[in-house]
């Protein structure tokens, strides 16, 4: 093989040469050789081989880029170029940001920092009052404080150059003990622990609460909140009811008109530091709230204590087991007064039973309370009048065979249809209604409202008991002529005699007044509905009848000094065969009739006549109403029908 010698410009001596000379002679190198003599499948595709002038040299053409040289990162200048290039783009960066955010997001990056320091508290509406006719306080609410804590906060709480160090748990609970009356010990383990929130005190006064607030206790807090309480305590409490921990009425009449005492909530928004304790002078947004509107009951206080007052005496004294007496205006059907025994006092509704008031949930036979409705419909069917003859047997039977007796033996009376309800004869109330249509006695017990709620502001009223004509067996078809197998309440009773002392019109009884809204409007209630259920004229005669009970009847331990009183005293079985309803119903003054009482005890033991045990409540309450009223006794002496006959 011929190998080209150096490029020197000269032909080389053509000559064999050694191989070692070939590894060593000048040239394109070994490894170019190498190359060349390579498999193709080792190596890329190169260039073709160019052909070289004489004496060696390549031909003339376009220059390479040539190798590339890499930077001297060791040349300080060059670093510093580069940082300095570096710094200018960051800082370049950061302007662009900063015009972004000031020029553009100003305002939103504001709003979004200042919401990150608020905090939403709700404001609430005042409860509205209860009051009585007199505009006398019976249900209010006061300001009160639940006292919070974020455990969390205040463990890196401190009173800055206290000697001894003042703080955590045990440092606030020492500040706050003697404010809240607490034992610092006890308080001390409420404050300590992890939790964001958890409440220390409820109840908490307005005056401990700013007390509070200036010891600048981080993580102590306060919701405002509001405590329902009833100034006179037990007073009509079985009507009031009471209100829940969460301000929500539970029972009676704070559960009943809760939606318009209860008002519309307000809001605060407010800034708020590291503790998150208010910001003085921060950013705050206030709604207020609307207080509740606030209502007047027709319930006059002091005669509704008398009322409470004397049913409990008798209560007591009697052995019975429960008592409820009833006091209506007459001529508008207002209740005046609703009393049950044993009312408890809503202030601490735990300690007894709020359920409501019995004088409308619980219903008994009205017995011979109910007699007066046989009278009536006697005088307005003409089936008899006033001085209408009986011949009266200690025991009477009727025609299908059922007897019924009265309540003590005797000869046989010469009694008037005055006489038999003076005497409250069962058997002449027999013999009198027994001529009286069976439809019809179904017709006038319905319209004296027996089977109907009454419609009385009061949760739970009961609409008695009043079976259709067509269910009544042999012997109910004449028990209800005196008031057995039927039930009412006791309000429905009382009703009967406002009734017939309203010259025969029923006014729907209502407890409410009216309400008074935030900005001080009163606006009374809607009249009381009125039917006429019976004439003027024997309405007027059953009044005058009923004066004969008290003078010289079996009620006449209801009677008033000065006073003319009609009335009807009343004894009944209870489904219970060993129990007993002892009631008196009248109305005073008679020849001016402005009140209806009723008194109504539930198993008496000392006696089970209601002459004997609830007529001289009745007198009792009802003469403080009628000096409570102001009302000027009877100016006429009754003319009454004779009870006998010869």
């Amino acid at each position: 093989m011929t190998l080209r010698g150096p490029e020197n410009g000269q032909a080389g001596t053509s000559r064999r040469a050694p191989v070692r000379a070939a590894r060593t002679t000048p040239g394109p190198g070994r490894d170019a050789l190498r190359a060349q003599q390579a498999p193709r499948s080792r190596q890329a595709p190169g260039p073709r081989p160019v052909a070289t002038r004489p004496g060696g040299r390549l031909p003339a053409g376009p220059r390479g880029p040539g190798p590339t040289r890499l930077p001297a990162t060791g040349d300080p200048r060059r670093r510093q170029a580069l940082l300095t290039v570096a710094v200018l783009v960051l800082l370049a960066v950061f302007a662009v940001r900063l015009v972004y955010i000031q020029g553009f997001r100003g305002e939103a990056v504001a709003q979004e920092a200042l919401a990150k320091r608020l905090s939403t508290a709700s404001l609430l509406a005042a409860r509205g009052e209860i009051t009585d006719a007199n505009g006398v306080q019976l249900a209010t609410s006061v300001e009160r404080y639940t006292l919070t804590v974020d455990q969390k906060v205040l463990a890196a709480w401190k009173v800055r150059g206290s000697d001894p160090l003042v703080s955590g748990p045990s440092g606030a609970a020492g500040l706050l003990s003697p404010i809240l009356g607490l034992n610092a010990a006890e308080l001390g383990a409420k404050l300590a622990g992890e939790s964001r929130y958890k409440v220390v005190a409820k109840g908490v006064l307005p005056e401990q609460w700013r007390a509070i607030r200036e010891l600048g206790i981080d993580g102590i807090l306060a919701e405002r909140t509001s405590e329902r309480i009833y100034p006179n305590k037990t007073l009509a409490g079985n009507l009031l009811g009471w209100v829940n921990s969460q301000g929500v009425g539970a029972t009676g009449l704070e559960a009943l008109l809760d939606a318009k005492l209860q008002g519309t909530p307000g809001t605060v928004v407010y800034e708020h530091g590291r503790g998150g304790q208010e910001i003085p002078g921060g950013y705050q947004e206030q709604t207020d709230s609307v207080p509740g509107s606030s209502v007047q009951l027709t319930i006059l206080g002091d005669l509704q204590w008398k009322a409470e007052e004397a049913i409990d005496s008798q209560v007591a004294a009697t052995g019975s087991d429960s008592g409820v007496i009833v006091a209506i205006d007459t001529r508008t059907g207002e209740i005046l007064a609703l009393a049950d025994s044993g009312t408890v006092d809503p202030n601490d509704p735990k300690d007894g039973k709020l359920s409501g008031s019995s004088a409308i949930s619980d219903v008994f036979e009205p017995g011979s309370t109910a007699k007066v409705i046989t009278m009536a419909a006697a005088l307005e069917t003409g089936v008899a009048n006033p001085l209408t003859p009986f011949e009266v047997p200690y025991s009477y039977t009727t025609a299908n065979n059922q007897t019924f007796h009265d309540s003590h033996e005797h000869a046989t009376l010469k009694l008037t249809m005055t006489g038999i309800l003076s005497e409250s004869s069962n058997a002449g109330t027999v013999m009198l209604g027994q001529n009286i249509p069976q439809q019809v006695r179904y017709d006038y017990l319905e319209k004296f409202g027996f089977g109907t709620r009454t419609g009385i502001e009061l949760p739970d009223e009961s609409p008695g008991i009043l079976h259709p004509s067509d269910e009544w067996d042999g012997r109910s078809k004449y028990a209800v002529l005196f008031g057995q197998s039927v039930s009412v309440t006791a309000l429905q009773a009382t009703e009967v005699f406002a009734t017939i002392a309203n010259h025969g019109v029923r006014v729907q009884p209502h407890l409410i007044k009216g309400w008074t809204a935030p900005d001080g409007t009163f606006t009374p209630s809607t009249a009381a509905a009125s039917t006429q259920v019976i004439s003027p004229t024997t309405a007027d005669t059953v009044m005058t009848m009923l004066e004969s009970v008290v003078d010289g009847g079996t009620g006449s331990s209801a009677a008033i000094p000065g006073y003319r009183v009609a009335g009807k005293t009343g004894t009944a079985q209870k489904f219970n065969p060993d129990g007993i309803t002892a009631s008196f119903i009248g109305v005073v003054p008679a020849d001016d009739p402005h009140i209806a009482v009723s008194v109504i005890l539930q198993n008496p033991k000392t006696s089970i006549y209601g002459g004997a045990v609830a007529a001289p409540v009745f007198s009792d309450v009802a003469g403080y109403a009628l000096q409570e009223l102001g009302i000027a006794p009877s100016g006429t002496t009754a003319q009454l029908f004779a009870t006998t006959w010869e």
